[in-house]
Protein backbone atom coordinates (compact mmCIF):
# COMPACT_ATOMS: atom_id res chain seq x y z
CA UNK A 1 0.00 0.00 0.00
CA UNK A 2 2.60 2.41 0.89
CA UNK A 3 4.64 1.23 -2.63
CA UNK A 4 0.98 2.26 -4.35
CA UNK A 5 1.10 5.37 -2.63
CA UNK A 6 4.30 6.45 -2.99
CA UNK A 7 4.33 5.83 -6.96
CA UNK A 8 0.98 7.78 -6.96
CA UNK A 9 2.54 10.72 -5.32
CA UNK A 10 5.52 10.58 -7.33
CA UNK A 11 3.86 10.61 -10.36
CA UNK A 12 1.19 13.59 -9.64
CA UNK A 13 4.37 16.09 -8.32
CA UNK A 14 6.85 15.07 -11.40
CA UNK A 15 4.12 15.90 -13.66
CA UNK A 16 4.08 19.30 -12.03
CA UNK A 17 7.62 19.63 -12.05
CA UNK A 18 7.63 19.10 -15.70
CA UNK A 19 5.64 22.42 -15.94
CA UNK A 20 7.03 24.70 -13.51
CA UNK A 21 11.01 23.31 -13.73
CA UNK A 22 11.23 21.39 -16.40
CA UNK A 23 12.47 18.43 -14.37
CA UNK A 24 11.20 15.16 -16.77
CA UNK A 25 11.70 12.96 -14.12
CA UNK A 26 11.80 11.91 -10.17
CA UNK A 27 12.32 9.63 -7.32
CA UNK A 28 11.19 8.86 -3.65
CA UNK A 29 12.15 6.62 -0.60
CA UNK A 30 10.70 6.15 2.67
CA UNK A 31 12.96 4.70 5.22
CA UNK A 32 11.67 3.45 9.01
CA UNK A 33 13.87 5.46 11.52
CA UNK A 34 13.88 2.71 13.75
CA UNK A 35 14.97 0.03 11.63
CA UNK A 36 17.20 1.60 8.74
CA UNK A 37 14.09 -1.17 6.36
CA UNK A 38 13.15 0.85 3.31
CA UNK A 39 9.23 1.04 3.20
CA UNK A 40 8.73 2.50 0.04
CA UNK A 41 11.08 3.02 -2.93
CA UNK A 42 10.41 4.91 -6.78
CA UNK A 43 12.97 5.03 -8.69
CA UNK A 44 11.70 6.91 -11.44
CA UNK A 45 7.57 8.74 -12.56
CA UNK A 46 6.95 6.04 -14.63
CA UNK A 47 9.42 2.48 -15.09
CA UNK A 48 7.89 1.94 -18.72
CA UNK A 49 8.51 5.75 -20.16
CA UNK A 50 11.78 5.19 -22.06
CA UNK A 51 12.27 8.86 -22.51
CA UNK A 52 13.41 9.75 -19.21
CA UNK A 53 14.71 6.51 -18.48
CA UNK A 54 12.16 5.51 -16.37
CA UNK A 55 14.04 2.19 -15.93
CA UNK A 56 17.14 4.06 -13.98
CA UNK A 57 16.57 3.97 -10.28
CA UNK A 58 17.44 7.41 -9.05
CA UNK A 59 17.09 7.19 -5.52
CA UNK A 60 20.65 5.52 -5.81
CA UNK A 61 21.86 7.93 -8.61
CA UNK A 62 24.66 11.07 -7.55
CA UNK A 63 22.85 13.90 -7.02
CA UNK A 64 23.63 17.47 -5.64
CA UNK A 65 21.62 17.80 -2.59
CA UNK A 66 21.07 21.78 -2.31
CA UNK A 67 20.40 22.93 1.15
CA UNK A 68 19.74 19.59 2.19
CA UNK A 69 22.80 19.64 3.90
CA UNK A 70 22.64 22.43 6.01
CA UNK A 71 21.31 20.40 9.06
CA UNK A 72 24.22 18.25 9.07
CA UNK A 73 26.34 21.20 9.42
CA UNK A 74 23.75 22.93 12.18
CA UNK A 75 24.20 19.37 13.99
CA UNK A 76 28.28 19.64 13.91
CA UNK A 77 27.96 23.01 15.39
CA UNK A 78 26.06 21.75 18.25
CA UNK A 79 27.69 19.52 19.19
CA UNK A 80 31.05 21.92 19.51
CA UNK A 81 28.63 23.69 22.05
CA UNK A 82 26.54 26.44 20.10
CA UNK A 83 22.72 26.52 20.37
CA UNK A 84 20.02 26.77 18.46
CA UNK A 85 20.02 30.03 19.77
CA UNK A 86 23.63 31.19 18.89
CA UNK A 87 23.38 34.06 16.34
CA UNK A 88 24.87 34.62 13.39
CA UNK A 89 24.49 37.60 10.45
CA UNK A 90 23.07 37.37 7.20
CA UNK A 91 24.92 40.01 5.73
CA UNK A 92 27.39 40.59 2.35
CA UNK A 93 30.24 38.80 3.09
CA UNK A 94 33.52 37.95 0.91
CA UNK A 95 34.72 34.39 2.20
CA UNK A 96 37.75 33.98 0.24
CA UNK A 97 41.45 35.47 1.77
CA UNK A 98 42.00 35.94 -1.87
CA UNK A 99 40.12 38.33 -2.17
CA UNK A 100 39.25 42.24 -0.52
CA UNK A 101 36.82 41.93 2.15
CA UNK A 102 35.02 44.53 1.06
CA UNK A 103 34.06 42.78 -2.39
CA UNK A 104 31.18 41.40 -1.07
CA UNK A 105 29.64 41.60 -4.65
CA UNK A 106 32.16 39.74 -6.61
CA UNK A 107 32.05 35.63 -6.38
CA UNK A 108 33.59 34.49 -9.50
CA UNK A 109 36.86 32.27 -8.18
CA UNK A 110 39.08 32.66 -6.31
CA UNK A 111 36.74 34.86 -4.68
CA UNK A 112 33.46 33.78 -3.05
CA UNK A 113 30.46 35.84 -1.65
CA UNK A 114 27.59 33.81 -1.88
CA UNK A 115 23.69 35.48 -1.67
CA UNK A 116 20.69 34.07 -0.59
CA UNK A 117 17.48 32.32 -2.87
CA UNK A 118 15.81 35.90 -2.84
CA UNK A 119 18.86 37.80 -2.88
CA UNK A 120 18.13 39.69 0.34
CA UNK A 121 19.87 39.91 3.66
CA UNK A 122 18.23 39.91 7.04
CA UNK A 123 21.01 40.38 9.18
CA UNK A 124 21.20 38.57 12.81
CA UNK A 125 19.39 35.47 13.13
CA UNK A 126 19.70 32.42 15.29
CA UNK A 127 20.42 28.94 13.99
CA UNK A 128 16.98 28.05 14.17
CA UNK A 129 15.56 31.02 12.23
CA UNK A 130 18.37 30.72 9.62
CA UNK A 131 17.73 26.60 9.13
CA UNK A 132 14.00 27.52 9.43
CA UNK A 133 14.37 29.84 6.51
CA UNK A 134 17.40 28.05 4.67
CA UNK A 135 19.17 31.18 4.76
CA UNK A 136 22.60 30.42 2.79
CA UNK A 137 25.01 32.86 4.26
CA UNK A 138 24.51 32.27 7.81
CA UNK A 139 24.88 28.19 6.84
CA UNK A 140 28.28 28.58 5.41
CA UNK A 141 29.40 30.73 7.73
CA UNK A 142 28.51 28.19 10.50
CA UNK A 143 30.38 25.96 7.94
CA UNK A 144 33.34 28.22 8.12
CA UNK A 145 33.06 27.63 12.06
CA UNK A 146 33.34 24.14 12.14
CA UNK A 147 35.40 23.53 9.39
CA UNK A 148 34.98 21.55 5.85
CA UNK A 149 36.87 18.54 7.08
CA UNK A 150 35.18 17.83 9.86
CA UNK A 151 31.63 18.40 8.56
CA UNK A 152 32.53 15.58 5.84
CA UNK A 153 33.79 13.27 8.62
CA UNK A 154 29.92 13.95 10.17
CA UNK A 155 28.28 13.36 7.21
CA UNK A 156 30.45 9.94 6.39
CA UNK A 157 29.39 8.78 9.41
CA UNK A 158 25.33 9.45 8.87
CA UNK A 159 26.18 7.62 5.84
CA UNK A 160 26.93 9.94 3.03
CA UNK A 161 30.01 8.18 1.66
CA UNK A 162 29.96 9.40 -1.39
CA UNK A 163 31.14 12.28 -0.38
CA UNK A 164 35.20 12.74 -1.00
CA UNK A 165 38.09 15.43 -0.64
CA UNK A 166 36.75 18.17 1.13
CA UNK A 167 39.38 20.59 -1.65
CA UNK A 168 36.21 19.96 -4.09
CA UNK A 169 33.76 21.39 -2.21
CA UNK A 170 35.14 24.01 0.12
CA UNK A 171 32.49 26.32 1.91
CA UNK A 172 29.96 25.19 -0.95
CA UNK A 173 29.24 21.87 1.08
CA UNK A 174 26.79 23.42 3.02
CA UNK A 175 24.95 24.66 -0.46
CA UNK A 176 25.50 21.39 -1.84
CA UNK A 177 27.94 21.59 -3.52
CA UNK A 178 29.03 17.78 -3.06
CA UNK A 179 26.58 14.52 -4.67
CA UNK A 180 25.13 11.85 -2.83
CA UNK A 181 22.10 8.98 -3.22
CA UNK A 182 18.74 9.99 -1.95
CA UNK A 183 18.55 6.57 -0.43
CA UNK A 184 21.69 7.86 1.90
CA UNK A 185 20.26 10.99 2.24
CA UNK A 186 16.76 9.61 3.77
CA UNK A 187 18.66 7.57 5.57
CA UNK A 188 20.84 10.47 7.02
CA UNK A 189 17.67 12.45 7.98
CA UNK A 190 16.02 9.51 9.69
CA UNK A 191 19.36 9.90 12.86
CA UNK A 192 17.37 12.87 13.79
CA UNK A 193 13.90 11.25 13.72
CA UNK A 194 15.86 8.31 15.74
CA UNK A 195 17.54 10.12 18.71
CA UNK A 196 21.02 10.43 16.85
CA UNK A 197 20.98 6.40 16.31
CA UNK A 198 21.63 5.36 12.34
CA UNK A 199 20.27 2.26 11.22
CA UNK A 200 22.37 1.11 7.54
CA UNK A 201 18.97 1.04 5.05
CA UNK A 202 18.18 -2.22 3.91
CA UNK A 203 15.65 -3.63 1.64
CA UNK A 204 15.77 -7.07 2.78
CA UNK A 205 13.96 -8.89 5.34
CA UNK A 206 15.32 -12.26 4.62
CA UNK A 207 16.33 -14.71 1.79
CA UNK A 208 15.64 -18.46 2.06
CA UNK A 209 16.08 -21.69 -0.41
CA UNK A 210 13.66 -23.44 -2.14
CA UNK A 211 13.33 -25.70 0.94
CA UNK A 212 12.84 -23.07 3.50
CA UNK A 213 16.28 -23.12 4.70
CA UNK A 214 16.62 -19.29 5.96
CA UNK A 215 20.11 -18.58 4.20
CA UNK A 216 20.30 -14.97 5.39
CA UNK A 217 17.79 -12.80 7.40
CA UNK A 218 17.72 -9.05 8.66
CA UNK A 219 20.05 -7.96 11.90
CA UNK A 220 19.82 -4.30 13.15
CA UNK A 221 22.50 -2.60 13.06
CA UNK A 222 22.24 0.59 15.11
CA UNK A 223 25.09 2.96 15.94
CA UNK A 224 24.84 6.14 17.98
CA UNK A 225 25.99 9.32 15.69
CA UNK A 226 25.71 11.95 17.41
CA UNK A 227 24.09 12.40 20.83
CA UNK A 228 20.32 12.26 21.21
CA UNK A 229 20.02 15.63 22.85
CA UNK A 230 21.55 16.99 19.79
CA UNK A 231 19.74 15.15 17.34
CA UNK A 232 16.38 16.00 19.62
CA UNK A 233 17.38 19.58 18.90
CA UNK A 234 17.76 19.12 15.47
CA UNK A 235 14.43 17.64 15.09
CA UNK A 236 12.93 20.79 16.91
CA UNK A 237 14.68 22.91 14.32
CA UNK A 238 13.70 21.10 11.19
CA UNK A 239 9.74 20.81 12.85
CA UNK A 240 10.21 24.57 13.23
CA UNK A 241 11.60 24.94 9.34
CA UNK A 242 8.28 22.62 8.67
CA UNK A 243 6.02 24.81 10.57
CA UNK A 244 7.56 27.82 8.55
CA UNK A 245 7.03 26.40 4.96
CA UNK A 246 4.50 23.58 4.88
CA UNK A 247 4.92 22.66 1.00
Amino acid sequence: DLEAKAESILNTYALENVKKFKATNASLVAVEPATGQILAMVGSRNFFDKEIDGQYNATLALRQPGSTMKPFIYSLALMRGYTRDTVVFDTPTQFSTACKPSDVTNGKPPCYSPGNFDNLFRGPMTFETALAQSINIPAVKTLYLVGVQSAINLAKSFGLTSLGDPNQYGLTLVLGGGEVRLLDLTSAYSVFANSGVKNPPTGILEVADAQGTILEKFTPQPEQVIPAGIANDMSAMLSSAQSRFPE
